[in-house]
């Protein structure tokens, strides 16, 4: 294993040689390398979880629940897709798949926990289960290729039968492996962690996930290339993070003096009922940027929720609010200075702050800008999944 590579899991031989004897970590580095499909990183985040938890064997169908609950709040709340698309359209990954299925069956909502998730896997288990079977076919024996090459005997890929024999007598005569198979069936197929290997995961776990974390955030960005900040798409986010107070304050400047009409019911919006909220939703753009937010009836927040607003006519509404706050930027000090408030959390996109609200543009303009740098990120948003929402 190269020193960087050993670096990524915090842990370099020539300095701690706990386990250099009994582990190979240069194969263990290749657990992740050319993946066919996303979910062999979730197999090896579930093993290393389990171990982490105390577990020192386990089954298929154990592991997969869990695989299942770590991918569906990017898949649910996102719209990731984790291996692609196929040329049809349909989804490529098995365990992408599977999260699809679950949905279908039950009333999750994106951000159900982990208990939840698995209660309904329980209770949905046997719709699920041609879903979790076809991700036991190669992943768990493919994902030990990089020890196999100790070995003079070659793999057997075309029969389980023969690949879990082939894997114990590695383990036995060849090289510890990290986990051993047991021989019965599908989803009940027992998996043997060895005591060496949950030893260096106890001891290197934020290590190693943070590894799995990076090698699965570079395959899903390949595979999801229109997906802005995908690294914050994997877990549920701190609502902290959310950054609207500097933009809530210069709508409420402005509502002090002038009147705004709401973007979906075109009725004045009311200081005492509204929420600042944005066009393309937050969980596609991950960001709080003051181009895509606007004052809206706190009563239709909930009902739009992250999903797109039907283009026509909203978008025409919501860039005529959006002149209107431009243009009292330039005609009240009052304005301009809550707006500079916004620095910080709300204005980091160059083209806004180099075009879209230089001073001087005419209300064609200022359309015509707005228009060229939202649309494609809409686009984006649509062909990924998200829903439209049309509140006429």
């Amino acid at each position: 294993m190269a020193e960087s590579d050993a670096s990524k899991i915090g842990y370099t031989l020539t300095i701690d040689g706990k386990y250099y004897n009994t582990l190979d970590i240069e194969a263990f580095s290749l657990m992740m390398k050319d993946p066919s499909y996303c979910y062999k990183f979730y197999w090896l985040e579930a093993i290393v979880q389990l171990i982490s938890e105390g577990a020192t064997e386990t089954t298929f169908d154990a592991i997969i629940d869990e695989m299942i609950c770590h991918a569906w709040y990017s898949v649910r709340e996102f719209h990731i897709h984790l291996s692609g698309l196929q040329a049809d359209g349909q989804v490529r990954d098995g365990l992408e798949r599977a999260v699809m299925r679950l949905t279908q069956l039950s009333n999750l909502s994106a951000n159900a926990s982990k208990v939840e998730i698995k209660n309904a896997i329980r209770k949905y288990n046997q719709e699920l289960k041609p879903y979790k079977e076809q991700l036991t076919n190669m992943v768990p024996y493919r994902a030990l290729a990089g020890f196999f090459n100790k070995s003079q005997e070659s793999a057997d890929w075309g029969s389980i039968r023969r690949m879990t024999a082939y894997i114990e007598k590695i383990n036995r005569d060849v090289v510890l492996l990290p986990y051993t198979l047991g021989t019965e069936s599908r989803l009940k197929k027992k998996v043997y962690f060895q005591e060496a290997w949950v030893e260096m995961f106890q001891d290197q776990t934020v290590a190693i996930l943070g590894w799995i974390q990076y090698e699965k955030v570079k395959w899903l960005q390949s595979n999801n290339p229109e997906v802005p900040g995908l690294i914050y798409k994997l877990a549920p986010m701190d609502e902290k993070m959310r950054k609207l107070n500097s933009v809530r304050k210069l709508w409420e400047g402005i509502l002090d003096v002038t009147q705004v009409r709401d973007v979906f019911t075109d009725q004045p919006v009311r200081a005492e009922q509204y929420d600042v909220d944005h066009f393309i939703p937050w969980s596609f753009v991950m960001n709080d940027e003051l181009w895509n937010l606007m004052p809206m009836d706190s009563s239709l927040n909930a009902s739009k929720s992250n999903r797109l607003p039907k283009w026509e006519p909203f978008f025409e509404r919501f860039a005529g609010n959006q002149f209107l706050m431009y243009g009292l930027i330039h005609a009240k000090a009052g304005i301009r200075k809550l707006y500079e408030a916004c620095y910080r959390d709300n204005l980091h996109s160059l083209w806004a702050g180099q075009e879209l609200y230089r001073k001087g543009n005419t209300k064609e303009e200022f359309y015509n800008i707005l228009q060229k740098n939202m649309q494609p990120v809409y686009d984006s948003a649509r062909r990924q999944g998200y829903e439209i929402w049309n509140r006429i």
